[in-house]
């Protein structure tokens, strides 16, 4: 009898609605947890999670019987409600439309695990999230218009 074999990792990118660059240490800290169970719970493994202010990078493998836009949908529904049920911002908490992906070998998984751990010496000193986002498209070689990117602002 044959059975499946799969490996599937998939790094996902969302963004903070409207931008807001609202995510601070402790709450990116309390995400990332949260975050973390929420994979857990849809069976899902997680690789690596954090993020930057206004947006969250989320690398896993990807169970095969789970559409990668179940697991966003969830993730951004799940980790939303926290936020506003928590309190943890003032005002109504939203993640952004949409949501990039983008999949790898198991042979770049320890490059794309330090990428996304170290968001923040990234972001605060060599790009913005706009400039990072754009170049993963087009490393990927992914078509896109430019009225369905996230809403980018400059601040």
């Amino acid at each position: 009898m044959a059975n499946n074999y799969t490996q599937f990792n998939i790094h996902l990118v969302f963004a903070v609605k409207g931008r807001e660059r609202i995510i601070n240490e402790q709450l990116m800290d309390e995400l990332c947890k949260y975050i973390h169970g929420i994979m857990i719970g849809l069976k899902q493994y997680p690789l690596a999670i954090r993020g930057y202010k206004d947006h969250i990078h989320l690398f896993f493998e990807l169970h095969p019987t789970t559409p990668i836009s179940d697991v966003a949908e969830k993730v951004k529904a799940n980790s939303s409600k926290w936020i506003n049920d928590n309190k943890k911002v003032l005002g109504h908490f939203e993640w952004q439309r949409g949501y990039g992906g983008f999949s790898y070998s198991k042979s770049q998984r320890d490059v794309v695990i330090k990428y996304i751990l170290t968001q923040k010496e990234h972001h605060e000193t060599k790009i913005s999230f706009k400039e990072e986002y754009l170049k993963m498209l087009n490393d990927f070689g992914i078509e896109f218009k430019n009225e369905y990117l996230f809403e980018f602002y400059t601040s």
